[in-house]
C-alpha cells in the first residue's frame, strides 16, 4: 500500500523490500510502472481488490502494509468516478504555476473548491493541479465529486497502525534517511534520469527523498543540506500520515509493536 513502491527502479528511496525478503514472503503491487509513467489510486484499488480475493482463494491471509493513507481511504471508502488526466490542461496549469507560483493557484482553488483547498497545502503542486483539473473538466468541485462512491469492498478489513512516540519517530526518520543516502539514493536517481525522460513535476519525482535528491543534483544545495531537507520532508510526511490516521475511526492505533503483534494474532485466530 505504497504509492512510490509501484515505480520500477525506485528501490532505495522507497525502502522497497529486498529480493531476499520477497523470496521469503510473496509481495504484491511493487514495480508496476516505470517512473516516467502515471499510476492512479483507482488502478491501485482495483488491483488490490483482485489480489486480496486471489489470496483468500488460496486460503491465505493477505496483509496490506504501507503508509499511503490516500490508498487506504480509497480502498475502504471507495472512489468517485473522476475524469482522466488531460495532458494539455496540465501543461497549462504547470505553465501558469511557473509564472505565478503554486500558492497563487492554491488561492484560485480556494475560490472554486474551498473544502479541497483547506486539505491541500499551498505548495502541494500535484494535488492543486489535480483539483483544478477536475474543476475545469467537470465544472464541479473535487470535494463534491469525492462524495460519490463506487461499490463497497467485497471483503472485511481489520486495520491497525503502529504509531511511535514523536521523539522516537524523529530519531528513526533521521537514521532511515541517512541509511538511504549511504545506500546510494543520489546515484539511484542519477541512473533513473539517464534511463527515463524524467522531470520534477512527475508524481514519481515528487516522492519524498527523490524530490530533494533532484534539487541536489541541480546544484541547489550541498550534501549536508540534502540530508537536512530530506529528514524535514519525511517528518512532514509522517505528520500528514498521523493526521490521516486520526480521521480513520476504524483504525486501532498502538505505540508498542508487541501489542500490535498480539492484536494481529488474535485477529487471525
Amino acid at each position: 500500500m505504497d504509492s512510490a513502491q509501484v515505480y520500477r527502479g525506485m528501490d532505495i528511496g522507497t525502502a522497497k523490500p529486498t529480493a531476499a525478503e520477497r523470496s521469503r514472503v510473496p509481495h504484491h503491487l511493487l514495480d508496476l510502472v516505470d517512473p516516467d509513467q502515471a499510476y492512479s489510486v483507482g488502478r491501485w484499488r482495483d488491483e488490490a481488490i483482485q489480489i486480496v480475493q486471489g489470496i483468500f482463494g488460496r486460503k491465505k491471509i493477505p496483509l496490506l502494509v504501507g503508509g499511503t493513507m490516500l490508498y487506504y481511504r480509497a480502498l475502504t471508502s471507495g472512489l468517485a468516478a473522476m475524469p482522466s488526466a488531460d495532458v494539455e490542461l496540465r501543461a497549462e496549469l504547470d505553465a501558469s504555476a511557473a509564472r505565478r507560483g503554486w500558492p497563487s493557484l492554491h488561492a484560485e482553488l480556494a475560490k472554486v473548491d474551498p473544502e479541497a483547498a483547506q486539505r491541500i497545502q499551498p505548495n502541494d503542486a500535484q494535488r492543486i493541479q489535480r483539483a483544478l483539473e477536475v474543476w475545469k473538466l467537470t465544472g464541479e468541485p473535487l470535494s463534491k465529486l469525492q462524495l460519490r462512491k463506487d461499490a463497497p469492498l467485497p471483503f472485511v478489513l481489520k486495520a491497525f497502525a503502529l504509531v511511535p512516540e514523536r521523539t522516537q519517530l524523529h530519531a528513526q526518520i533521521a537514521v532511515r534517511f541517512g541509511a538511504m543516502l549511504a545506500a546510494g539514493l543520489v546515484d539511484e536517481l542519477r541512473s533513473l534520469k539517464a534511463r527515463f525522460a524524467l522531470h520534477p513535476a512527475l508524481p514519481s519525482m515528487r516522492a519524498v527523498g527523490y524530490r530533494q535528491a533532484w534539487e541536489f543534483l541541480e546544484g541547489r544545495f550541498g550534501e549536508d543540506e540534502l540530508r537536512g531537507r530530506g529528514i524535514a520532508a519525511t517528518r512532514q510526511l509522517a505528520k500528514r500520515q498521523l493526521t490521516w490516521l486520526r480521521s480513520f475511526r476504524d483504525v486501532d492505533s498502538h505505540s508498542d509493536p508487541r501489542i500490535l503483534r498480539v492484536k494481529l494474532e488474535q485477529t487471525w485466530k
